[in-house]
């Protein structure tokens, strides 16, 4: 009778969301490199619009399906706190926590960013990330070229959330009225949502890991002057963002109001581009709007 005994070193354990082939999971790099490229070919852009994010502050726009919108840091680092909604319908938003299980805890170039139940499809691809480990293709050039921190920590953060005063009140017992929570609500107040639509971000520009106690940690962004991140638009989108009143998070603490942390806070750029109506014949060939998820169980109600 033969017994079996365990290896001595048993393999680590696999991702727990892998899809099979041909799920709208795996991105093509092939296609998503195309729109990437676009950005150094003449005249392939028409840009529709520009705007600066002061600190501290936020606001909301809108991304036509099929177009592309850049963050940017054109003077030096800057976190910020993203939400996104479909435009048409504001119930269907993106999901952090489902990205971050299908992704990774901190995204780049090809990831996906989710939307919720009962949507479940692609809100939005990322196509171009200068801070971006790249998958397996190419390294960050940060953290020692590699794109991970010597503390584990890596970039655009899906770990984490919005800072919010009521965090700060049970923390502190302070008050503070422009956390990126709030700065989120009054940037989405004119387009007709509240306070309750706003939800779980990616925290873009933002470094961030769990220590060996599994506590989340945050470390100063490595942006540089006119480093970015481009998302390519699967739908109509509302976006709103939030400079956080952190800054670059390299004087990081509660007490928001400080004059330490106030000189670490810069602008964060947004560029919204479509593609030029020759080029999207051609890059864009054969794409369309993902469907909402076509469950159909009734979850065994019958």
């Amino acid at each position: 009778m033969s017994s079996s005994i365990p290896p001595s070193h048993p393999p680590p354990p696999q991702p727990a969301y892998q899809a099979t082939p041909g799920s709208i999971l795996h991105a093509s790099r092939p296609f998503y490199s195309a729109i990437a490229g676009t950005a150094s070919t003449p005249n392939a852009r028409t840009l529709l619009m520009t705007f600066d994010i002061a600190p501290r502050s936020g606001r909301a726009w809108r991304v036509p399906a099929g177009c592309i919108f850049r963050l940017s840091t054109p003077f030096g680092p800057q976190v910020g706190d993203l939400n996104l909604w479909n435009a048409r319908n504001p119930r269907e938003r993106f999901w952090a926590a489902r990205t971050r299980q299908l992704q990774s805890s901190h995204v780049t170039t090809f990831d996906r960013l989710w939307s919720c139940l009962p949507y479940m499809r692609p809100m939005c691809t990322i196509v171009a990330d200068s801070l971006g480990e790249g998958k397996e293709e190419g390294k960050g050039k940060w953290g020692e070229g590699h794109g991970v921190s010597r503390w584990g920590g890596r970039c655009h953060d899906l770990l984490g959330t919005r800072c919010d005063p009521y965090g700060e009140k049970m923390l502190t017992g302070g008050t503070y009225n422009y956390h990126c929570h709030s700065n989120l609500v009054r940037a989405v107040l004119p387009y007709g949502l509240l306070e309750s639509d706003v939800h779980d971000v990616l925290n873009v520009f933002q470094v961030t890991g769990l220590n060996e106690k599994g506590q989340y940690f945050m470390e100063a962004s490595p942006a540089q002057p006119d480093d970015y991140i481009e998302f390519f638009a699967e739908q109509d989108l509302l976006c709103a963002l939030s400079t956080c009143p952190g800054g670059d998070l390299s004087a990081w603490g509660w007490k928001s109001q400080g004059t330490d942390m106030r000189d670490t806070c810069r602008l964060i750029r947004v560029e919204v581009w479509a593609l030029e109506e020759a080029v999207q014949t051609e890059v864009l060939r054969g794409w369309e709007e993902f469907k909402p998820s076509d469950y159909a169980g009734a979850h065994g109600h019958c």
